[in-house]
């Protein structure tokens, strides 16, 4: 089948996020091909180019959410820059304030379940859709977004009755400002990529969003437009990283506040137009639950990790022994970055030192960007605060002082494979105050050692009973367990066995392909794209499975299926997306004896049961 995998500032880019899983994911299902619709977040991202990409990667459209308009207009806006016509504006003034309307009053007035009027999702789906539509008859969408109109509509919508009071002393700056994300953020509904022809979405047999908002905007018009399936796989959840990345932001809290409610509508539309969402671990399925996610479509895949590159540390350790190199060493591996909280760490580390001087600790770090100032301070004042605690003391006055504490860079000479940073210690440790999906935690247990742990993100998840896990920013506690393992390896023998047979059994690739290519099957037998086939030949999952049966179907009280909401079947007329029935099919070119008398009439209606 056809996939279009839609993401934004990720695949096919090398740098960004979910481009390790997704081409993971292209690579191990190569029996199918894929077409990749991809929005970047920075110019700068271009210009590091693209991963390499396997031969069932068929073609790949990209657009910038970064460049300014006149160069989107010019060079992906559908249709030009052409001006509305007095029909168009009028059009352009319903849906966007519709939109802007559902955003900054929400249901205050008159909408939702008790009230007289649309909710603010209908009026947010309503006015987005509306917009979709004429940018795709008309064009020039990108345009009227930032026309003085689109300001002064906004501008009522926030002076609505109803509108929370910090959203009613926006000021012009603050509509300037919001125009300006919207324009970038509604950028897919311009773009040319929803037709049946080559390179078009209308041609794929399902959509893929690699994450919700606005990468899985095309989805949802790809849905509208033709009826192709949305899957939206969410291993970190967008609306909460959009949440985040507003409080960091120098804007107003008129600025926020607009921001967070169209993040949220938007979130909650895809959640529901979605066929099946599948959560990275429970972490992210609470927040979907939490923005309106039918739990019924939800399914948890964890990622999938390659295994192999940590198999010779974690069979090493299973072989049993003495793990010599790592006696006494606590390891940590990551990122730089306030939210790993080495601060408490380093205080922790304090006090097990005093009570076991041997010990040592190995902070391993993926190397720092100069562009990543936040990064660099961090690490400046960690290094700092390590030599502050523990100042090098000789053991005597011909020896050379030591710190306990060392700071690597990962690829270094002393740890030039990941593998080789967990092979040098015998605990793991992870201090995070903020974290989703514990990754290093995985990757510690496919290498066999025992992990201490905080009590944030997915860790509680994944480790499983496999790990100690104490609350974050208690430095006590985090001393505690790491002595209490320190002090008995047969314990940590044990825990560091059960976690990576743990990590073999849920967090592998073969796992991870295994589900997607499950739920690929089984959307599009449920819900077939209803194209026209260019020969005579049936198109593979033109028809769900229930159409090959013969014969015809009754209902639960005995009385005949809706066929106008469910599959055609070998004898009727396949009904289109919309319910109207379109020509008849004979699916059976050879039927079975058995069942002749039921196919004598391949053009009436079907008979019901018993008849």
């Amino acid at each position: 089948m056809r996939i279009g995998l839609l993401t934004e500032g990720g695949y096919p880019y090398a740098t960004g996020e979910s481009r390790f899983w997704c081409d993971r994911l292209v690579r191990g299902l190569a029996r199918h091909e894929f077409d990749l619709y991809a929005l970047s977040r920075s110019a700068d991202q271009e210009e590091q180019g693209w991963l390499e990409l396997p031969p069932q990667v068929q073609r790949v459209r990209t657009a910038p959410l970064w460049a300014p308009e006149a160069d989107f207009r010019t060079s992906h806006g559908r249709l030009g820059a052409r001006a509305y016509g007095r029909r168009e504006r009028r059009r352009f003034d319903e849906h966007f304030g519709e939109l802007v309307s559902a955003v900054c009053v929400g249901e205050a007035v008159g909408g939702g379940p008790s009230g007289e009027g649309p909710s603010a999702a209908e009026r947010f789906s309503t006015g987005l859709y509306g917009l979709a539509e004429l940018a795709r008859e008309k064009g020039g969408l990108h345009t009227a977004l930032r026309s003085e109109r689109a300001v002064r509509a906004l501008e009522r919508a926030c002076r609505a009755p109803g509108a929370p009071r910090v959203v009613q002393i926006a000021k012009v700056p603050d509509y300037l400002a919001f125009a300006d994300f919207l324009e970038r953020a509604l950028r897919p509904l311009s773009l040319d990529w929803y037709d049946t022809g080559e390179g078009g979405l209308g041609a794929v047999d399902l959509c893929h969003a690699a994450s919700g908002g606005t990468a899985a905007l095309p989805g949802l018009l790809a849905k509208r437009f033709f009826g192709v399936p949305l899957l939206v796989t969410e291993y970190g959840v967008q609306l909460r990283a959009h949440y985040l990345a507003a409080q960091e932001a120098e804007l107003s809290a008129s600025v926020r506040t607009l921001l967070a409610a169209f993040q949220g509508l938007l979130a909650a539309e895809v959640y529901a137009q979605a066929a099946v969402i599948t959560p990275g671990n429970t972490h992210a399925r609470r927040w979907q639950e939490r923005c309106g996610a039918d739990r019924a479509k939800l399914r948890t895949v964890y990622p999938g990790m390659e295994a192999g590159r940590f198999a010779a540390v974690g069979e090493a350790a299973s072989r049993g022994g003495p793990q010599e190199a790592g006696d006494g060493t606590l390891v940590w591996v990551g990122r730089v970055d306030p939210a790993k909280d080495l601060v408490a760490l380093l205080h922790a580390f304090a006090a097990v030192h005093r009570a076991e001087p041997d010990t040592r600790l190995r902070i391993v770090a993926a190397p720092v960007g100069d562009d990543d100032r936040t990064g660099r301070g961090y690490l400046a004042h960690c290094r700092a605060l390590a030599a502050q605690l523990f100042p090098d003391e000789a053991a005597d006055a011909f020896a050379v002082g030591e710190c306990p504490v060392t700071f690597e860079e990962l690829g270094g000479p002393g740890v030039a494979e990941l593998a080789d940073a967990y092979a040098a210690g015998s605990v793991v440790v992870l201090s995070s105050v903020v974290e989703g999906f514990p990754i290093g935690l995985v990757e510690a247990m496919f290498c066999g050692r025992a992990t201490v742990s905080t009590d944030v993100g997915a860790v509680v998840e994944v480790i499983g009973g496999t790990g100690l896990v104490v609350p974050p920013r208690n430095p006590r506690a985090l001393a505690d367990a790491c002595l209490a393992l320190l002090r008995d390896p047969e314990r940590r023998a044990r825990l560091g066995a059960a976690g990576r047979a743990r990590a073999l059994e849920l967090f592998t690739v073969e796992q991870n392909l295994a589900a997607f290519r499950g739920i690929y099957l089984e959307l599009v037998s449920h819900c077939p794209v209803r194209r026209e086939t260019q020969d005579a030949d049936p198109l593979p999952f033109e028809f769900p499975a229930e159409a090959y049966v013969p014969g015809t179907w009754a209902g639960g009280s005995g009385g005949p299926l809706d066929l106008g909401s469910c599959a055609p079947l070998a004898v009727g007329r396949a009904p289109d997306r919309h319910g109207e029935p379109l020509a008849a099919v004979a699916v059976l070119a050879e039927p079975d004896p058995l069942f002749a008398d039921h196919l004598t009439d391949t053009t009436g209606p079907v008979r019901e049961a018993g008849s």
